[in-house]
């Protein structure tokens, strides 16, 4: 059966004029709140227009409230195709920011079930396809730039998360196929994966930091003091806010590691 997918923007009646205000357009997936909110409101701070998708209407208003006129809010299931297709078509951004994904299930695998394992396959894997698709598909503009937000999960695992390290691994890879695709047709888009450290200053980030400091015996600040300097939302909005406006380098495809110290480009 096919679903319905609805894509409600908040803010279209003053969406015109924010558009001749700024430069660029963004789009974040999962902007509602953690990186996400933090992401769109540095650039926004940068001087472009945002529009934020993400499901729950409540948490958009109040960032809209927070950010102004310069974030345009839309009430959508980032994981579905036509999500994609027609906010790209509708917007023409010229950059997009995945961030969506899901809370992974806690537990070593042989407590897992394989829906708890698959869990952010469904949702972080899944956007990231669809949303790299239709860039390319419905091409964005050229020297347009797509910044998938992996985790540094992808590169040391994640014994207590099923299969998130997976997830985002392949998130990366996907990032190096369409950027790939894009230069054998010629389409000038360029694509960033960044890597973010486990970090308490989210909620995803806390819960993990909480099994893994169980896991290992010591309470969750110990565990959290070996990751100092920490992440936060901040830091992650400064530093990809940057990362896009970094007009000098026009790599097609580019990997960061994402720590408190700031982004690091991996070879």
């Amino acid at each position: 059966m096919t679903r319905a997918v609805v894509v409600r923007d908040e803010a279209r009646g003053e969406e015109a004029g924010v558009r001749d205000q700024a430069q660029t357009t963004a789009v974040v997936t999962g902007a509602s709140r953690g990186f996400g909110s933090a992401i769109a409101a540095a650039l926004i701070d940068r001087g472009h227009r945002v529009v934020g998708v993400a499901r729950t209407a409540e948490a958009l208003a109040d960032l809209r409230r927070e950010l102004g006129a310069a974030f345009v809010p839309v009430v959508a299931d980032a994981t579905d195709a036509k999500t994609a297709r027609t906010l790209i078509e509708r917007h023409q951004p010229t950059l997009l920011v995945l961030n969506a994904g899901a809370m992974p299930a806690t537990g070593p695998v042989h407590e897992q079930s394989w829906e708890s394992f698959s869990r952010n396959w469904h949702v972080d894997t899944q956007h990231a396809f669809h949303w790299m698709r239709a860039a390319l598909r419905h091409p964005l503009a050229p020297d347009s730039l797509v910044v998938a937000m992996s985790s540094g999960a992808a590169l040391r695992g994640s014994p207590l998360s099923g299969g998130y390290a997976g997830a985002k691994a392949m998130i990366r890879f996907l990032a190096s196929y369409a950027a790939d695709e894009s230069r054998r047709a010629a389409l000038g888009i360029r694509f960033a994966t960044v890597l973010p450290q486990l970090t308490p200053a989210t909620e995803l980030g806390a819960a993990g930091v909480a099994a893994y400091a169980e896991r290992a015996g010591i309470d969750a600040a110990a565990f959290a003091a070996a990751l100092e300097p920490l992440l936060t939302p901040a830091i992650v909005g400064a530093e990809i806010a940057r990362l896009c406006g970094d007009t000098g380098n026009r790599d097609e495809l580019r990997v960061y590691e994402l720590t408190g110290h700031g982004l690091h480009a991996l070879a």
